[in-house]
């Protein structure tokens, strides 16, 4: 019995030593040891990447003449159809302009009325509105006005994250922080020195890791999220040894075994 009870105690202190969760592991933006230090305080300067379409994606093309402006305003879509629009999607994690818009083929071509096939394949927004308009100008004389944009940047959460799934955020650009937010943060036992991003190019996907903990990450070009990102989250070996994420859910553990062995030892007796 005394060796027994011996036995229990060294656990106890390798369970307490190594199976709780340090800060350093836990905190985000460090000024980790080895990386250049980014002092508080201190302008980051960066360029936000332009998003290319690719196949796949789903465009809204809006196009008005004066005419239309004068009779409807600037905007000729009802402000409650797009709320209505608006609701869906923050509910589904679809496209907004899925039943409205125009998708990109395999060819990188949209399909317009009258104008036909228009190629916006890795083209900016920007890029692809001249096009669309320049396309236009052969059938309309007026003066014309040609928006275009994306329905918000689509991303997917999974692993450990608080509330995983499909998400769609109605704004142009977005950081990594604020869609792990948007998706709950991540749990106590995720790497987040390890987070797999999953990025869609136009010529195929590539796989990239993303340490959240060093502060280094604000200057990286994966600080911004693009459409149609996949972020993947693994848990730290702690989930397999079966240990608390802190002490007390630890210790909490620990007490719940020895309880229960007591018990059954003493039901040997």
């Amino acid at each position: 019995m005394r060796k027994l009870l011996k036995g229990l105690s060294l656990s106890l202190v390798f369970l307490l030593a190594f199976g709780c969760i340090s800060n350093e592991r836990i905190i985000y933006l460090q000024n980790l040891e080895g990386s250049q230090p980014i002092e508080d305080g201190e302008l980051i300067k960066y360029e936000i990447p332009e998003y290319k379409l690719q196949y796949n994606d789903i465009i809204d093309v809006n196009i008005q003449t004066v005419e239309d402006m004068v009779q409807f305003g600037f905007n000729n879509k009802p402000s409650q159809m797009n709320a209505q629009m608006g609701n869906v999607s923050a509910q589904s994690g679809g496209d907004i302009y899925y039943m409205t818009g125009y998708s990109v083929d395999q060819k990188g071509n949209i399909r317009l009325p009258i104008v036909g096939d228009v190629n916006v394949r890795e083209k900016t927004l920007e890029q692809a509105r001249i096009i669309i308009e320049e396309s236009l100008r052969k059938y309309v004389t007026s003066e014309l006005y040609v928006k275009v944009k994306l329905g918000g940047i689509r991303y997917s959460a999974l692993g450990e994250f608080r509330r995983p799934g499909k998400f769609v955020v109605l704004q142009d650009r977005m950081t990594i922080f604020e869609a792990i937010a948007n998706a709950g943060d991540l749990t106590t036992v995720a790497k987040r020195d390890e987070v797999l991003l999953i990025r869609q190019y136009p010529e195929g996907t590539r796989l990239h890791r993303i340490n959240l903990l060093d502060r280094q990450v604000v200057e990286s070009p994966f600080y911004f999220i693009q459409p149609n990102d996949q972020l993947y989250v693994e848990p730290m070996k702690v989930r397999e040894t079966g240990t608390g994420e802190n002490t007390a859910q630890t210790l909490a553990l620990v007490f719940s075994g020895i309880t229960a062995l007591a018990l059954i030892l003493n039901l040997l007796k």
